[in-house]
């Protein structure tokens, strides 16, 4: 008989003329890797607020049972407690603060007088970082790193809680491929040690990578639990159940229409750090993009791409920055975003919650 470590039964969450869950059941075995697979808006991170009490007991019927208990969690220090870890989709990092103070924040390491004890902060956070591939020291402040690092420092943090069961909402959304397998092999390694672990992903190469079951929700509804023991599950299988029917062409043929006519043309553009300004990121990059072309970048982690992309949208990354821009065969001073925007630029982040929108109250 299974050892089941987690069962939600019957759970119904329901918003201002939208059921966002709809009597969904999802079981969880001890010791296991499990993955929650949907299409964007299927309910499977409002199912995970709803486990770590993010979504209070009161708000959605139904019942959590944890570890043989029902669970009433009416916030996530109390799911904290019962052992579950939550890294959810959206990085909740201080930037001005370090990497070992964003990881024991409320949960500080202190001596008999209650002073915080730093070296012993330090010691357990570079502990902690250093299962999940961090080599960075944890006295560095958190806006000091790329976004794919302060992922890995929210997975070292719940780490750091000595968790049962870990759920990781997008854990690799924002990691390259050599880094995302390095984490899915940690999970791989968490399994050995007997701890449970719910990953909710897009990338369904690594659901079939590294999930013993895998369940599907589809609007909000439980649509079915695939086993994956033997790791024979396809992407298509998966897909399948997600959209409610086989797909016959995953990759839709396209025509590419490429001009001769350079669009955006860059010469040895180089850019220095903006705090360590002797530390050069970028060397003397030359590229250029034609119309109706498709320009890709590749690279591992801190590789230089992201810091050179935000360069070159007006300055707006980097100290000391040489080079030459043109668009359209003429060159371009872009000072700032605005003067990027104005020339036809456009930059998508990927920190959107930092650099991609204007947070604040609503203006009444």
């Amino acid at each position: 008989m299974a050892d089941i470590i987690l069962e939600m039964k019957n759970i119904t969450k329901e918003y201002p003329g939208v059921k966002a869950l709809d009597n969904v059941n999802f079981k969880v075995e001890r010791g296991e890797i499990h993955a929650l697979v949907g299409e964007n808006g299927a309910g499977k991170s409002t199912l995970m607020k709803v486990l770590s009490g993010t979504i209070p007991y009161g708000e959605y019927t139904g019942d959590v049972v944890y570890d043989g208990n029902v669970c009433r969690f009416h916030n996530i220090k109390e799911s904290e407690k019962a052992g579950m870890a939550v890294i959810h989709q959206e990085l909740a990092l201080i930037p001005e603060l370090s990497i070992a103070e964003n990881m024991f924040m409320g949960n500080e390491r202190r001596n008999k007088l209650g002073v915080i004890d730093w070296n012993q902060t330090n010691r357990d956070a570079e502990e902690a970082m250093k299962r999940v591939g961090l080599k960075e020291s944890p006295e560095v402040l958190v806006k000091d790193i790329g976004t794919g690092k302060q992922q890995l420092v929210e997975i070292a943090k719940a780490l750091s809680k000595n968790p049962k069961l870990l759920v990781l909402d997008e854990p690799t959304s924002s990691l390259n491929e050599e880094d995302s397998k390095m984490l899915l092999d940690i999970l791989l390694g968490f399994k050995e040690e007997g701890i449970t672990s719910i990953i909710i992903t897009h990338k369904l190469n690594e659901v079939a990578y590294c999930a013993d079951n895998i369940t599907v929700l589809r609007d909000g509804q439980t649509i079915e639990t695939l086993t994956n023991e033997n790791h024979t599950i396809d992407e298509n299988r998966i897909i399948q159940g997600m959209v409610g029917r086989e797909l016959t062409d995953r990759y839709p043929e396209r025509k590419h229409e490429i001009s001769d006519e350079v669009l955006f043309e860059v010469k040895d553009w180089t850019v220095y750090h903006p705090v360590y300004t002797e530390r050069c990121i970028d060397d003397k990059i030359s590229f250029n993009v034609h119309r109706g072309e498709i320009v890709g970048f590749s690279g591992l982690q801190g590789a230089g791409r992201t810091e050179m992309a935000m360069s070159l949208f007006g300055k707006t990354y980097g100290s000391h920055i040489t080079g030459q821009e043109f668009i359209k065969g003429k060159e371009v001073h872009l000072k700032n975003a605005h003067d990027a925007i104005t020339h036809g630029l456009a930059y998508a982040t990927e920190d959107r919650k930092t650099n991609g929108r204007i947070q604040g109250r609503h203006c009444q």
